[in-house]
């Protein structure tokens, strides 16, 4: 293969024989090359093509500027989660997913913490992606010796839960998108409130929207946990709250026949609160 740009020691856009752009990486293979010179296969350790110009520049740069080592990492923690969840991925989730790892080690290195105000809501909708994002911890911490804090291993799980929103299942946006703001809607007249939506709890609570929207859009029912004691706790605590929920509960099950779970209305319950209480101060 020919080098058509090389972008460090460790990586190159070369051309196919089909004149196709694809990049190329392996340990010091650009080394004293420029373009025009050839790469020999069995040196080549990887090749990634995304279709879509915008996407195949976004990766070009970030390869260019990320140590191989973390590409590496990021790549290993993709192919773990395609063999756990058993789906098909959008192929941005190569730009997405090693951006973050590298990110996120340079941050944990240099002292800073960001705290994941999305963990809770993660760990009870996405249980899968988040035992992955668990492993990939352990994986960073073995191989780079940098240990991340669990708030990032929702992160991981969340960047899972986006790149499985292919494009065979990208005709649902739309809906969920309306799912979303129907329930809005029924918040925004019943506490005759208009929210702030820069403010950190409107956007936790929209996020539990398309969480929940998503689900509904797909047809896949909740798993409901034993809190039972909880469930009743929270709606004593926050009357006036879980009115407004019932409202949303049998709007649900009226126009989707969609039967809302005891744990679903608890949570929405809480986001509603916390949203709700923000908004009037």
């Amino acid at each position: 293969m020919k080098i058509r740009k090389a972008l460090n020691n460790n990586a190159a856009v070369v051309l196919d024989e089909e004149g196709q752009e694809k990049i190329v990486m392996g340990r010091g293979i650009c080394f004293k090359k420029r373009a025009g010179d050839d790469i020999p296969e069995e040196l080549i350790d990887k090749i990634f093509f995304l279709p879509g110009a915008e996407a195949n520049s976004k990766l070009q740069v970030l390869i260019k500027d990320i140590p191989i080592e973390h590409i590496e990492l990021g790549e290993e923690i993709i192919a773990e989660a395609k063999k756990r969840l058993g789906n098909k991925m959008n192929d941005m989730i190569y730009i997405s997913l090693i951006d973050h790892v590298h990110t996120s080690m340079n941050r944990c290195q240099e002292g800073i913490t960001v705290k994941n105000m999305l963990l809770w809501d993660i760990r009870r909708f996405y249980k899968d992606e988040y035992q992955i994002g668990l492993w990939a911890l352990e994986l960073i911490e073995k191989k780079c010796g940098v240990t991340l804090p669990e708030d990032e291993a929702g992160f991981v799980a969340l960047h899972l839960a986006n790149a499985q929103m292919d494009e065979e299942k990208m005709h649902n946006m739309y809906e969920i998108t309306h799912i979303m703001q129907e329930i809005l809607n029924i918040v925004k007249y019943y506490f005759h409130v208009s929210f702030d939506e820069d403010d950190v709890y409107y956007y936790r609570f929209i996020t539990h929207l398309k969480f929940f929207a998503k689900r509904l859009a797909e047809n896949k029912l909740y798993r409901e946990d034993d809190n039972e004691d909880l469930w009743l706790l929270i709606k004593a605590k926050y009357p006036n709250i879980f009115r407004c929920v019932e409202k949303i509960t049998e709007f649900i099950e009226k126009k989707y026949k969609y039967e809302l779970s005891k744990d679903e209305q608890l949570y929405l319950t809480i986001h509603i609160e916390r949203v709700i209480i923000k908004t009037s101060k």
